[in-house]
């Protein structure tokens, strides 16, 4: 994985990170699966598809209408990873794997959505599949919608063919389609520009990328919509919605009704995602700028004035300065918000 390491510790000298830390937090340790477990030998790689359809409540939601037929109101959207938990199905999975291996005397240990390595290249290195230009890893005949996980074991098994050749080609479309030029080279993403990050690391959200966001409340999946591999073969390649899924796969969230809610409310709902520090205020101050890319339609709801009038004078600086800049979006020259007493 010395490939890997290099491209880890060159993102951080050229600053492209943005504070992410996951892999990037200890590149000499998430790039050596010895370090992950002591002896290893073999590293066992799986693949577990997330593309889903909408529940039927979901399309309702699409729409702006809940299944009652009530008004939902201005929606954000979710990216398709983030609908339900997909990791864990596929932990359930690799620890079968493990406990295998275990029972035969090899130390076996699942990672998953883990920093202690890099999942995409060792589901490189195993012949899974190949790099995109989006950075993401792509498998031949079904595209990017996967998440990743693996078992790093001290079992001496079988090693895998090749690496995947390179399928995109000449193909960019992921590098033009990316709402705000994050793709910058082949494979190469800066991080303060790309909103799936943005949307999850802490502290302000940039003013220059507001506008981008649109109505994205969490991650973003233009670069994979876009790409061939994933349009054309995703689909045959969907996830089945999970036990734990409450009223199934939830591709938007009403923006006021999150708004609305409490800290206890928005992590039993949103709290399996990733929260910097556990903290709600994060997935409220992208609600309030998906409210100020709603459009004119809602300047004038009383809901929507409310809710920001609220958070103009929240205790919380961050989210003022979301909702003054989301109230000047919706009403430009909108009179400034008493300070808070």
């Amino acid at each position: 994985m010395e490939a890997a390491r290099r491209q880890l510790l060159a993102r951080l000298d050229a600053g492209l990170t943005d504070g992410m830390q996951f892999t990037f937090k200890n590149p000499l340790r998430s790039t050596d699966p010895g370090q992950a477990v002591r002896g290893a030998r073999s590293v066992f790689v799986a693949a577990r598809p997330y593309l889903m359809e909408p529940a039927a409540d979901g399309a309702a939601a699409d729409s702006g209408v809940q299944p009652d037929g009530v008004a939902a109101g201005p929606l954000g959207r979710i990216a398709r990873y983030a609908w339900e938990d997909h990791y864990a199905p596929l932990r359930e999975a690799l620890w079968a794997v493990a406990r295998r291996l275990r029972a035969d005397g090899w130390k076996a240990v699942p990672f998953a959505d883990d920093n202690s390595i890099v999942d995409r290249e060792v589901a490189h290195l195993a012949g899974i599949g190949w790099y995109g230009k989006n950075a993401n890893l792509l498998l031949p005949g079904a595209g990017s919608w996967f998440v990743l996980g693996c078992v790093v074991t001290t079992a001496p098994l079988p090693p895998a063919a090749a690496p995947v050749a390179d399928g995109c080609g000449t193909c960019r479309r992921c590098v033009d389609g990316c709402p705000t030029g994050a793709i910058f080279a082949p494979g190469v993403v800066d991080a303060a520009r790309c909103l799936a990050w943005v949307l999850q690391k802490p502290g302000s959200i940039p003013v220059h990328l507001r506008a981008a966001v649109g109505d994205r409340l969490y991650g973003c999946d233009d670069c994979q919509e876009v790409c061939p591999p994933s349009v054309r073969f995703g689909p045959r390649h969907l996830a089945a919605p999970g036990a734990a899924s409450v009223g199934g796969p939830r591709p938007v969230v009403p923006l006021l009704d999150l708004l609305e809610a409490d800290d206890r409310g928005v992590l039993a709902l949103w709290g399996r995602w990733y929260l910097a520090d556990r903290d709600p205020r994060w997935v409220r101050r992208n609600a309030l700028v998906a409210l100020g890319n709603a459009g004119s339609a809602v300047a004038a709801d009383a809901r929507v004035a409310a809710v920001l009038a609220r958070y103009r004078v929240h205790a919380d600086p961050v989210l003022r300065e979301h909702a003054d800049w989301a109230a000047n979006r919706l009403r430009p020259g909108a009179p400034p918000a008493p300070p808070p007493s």
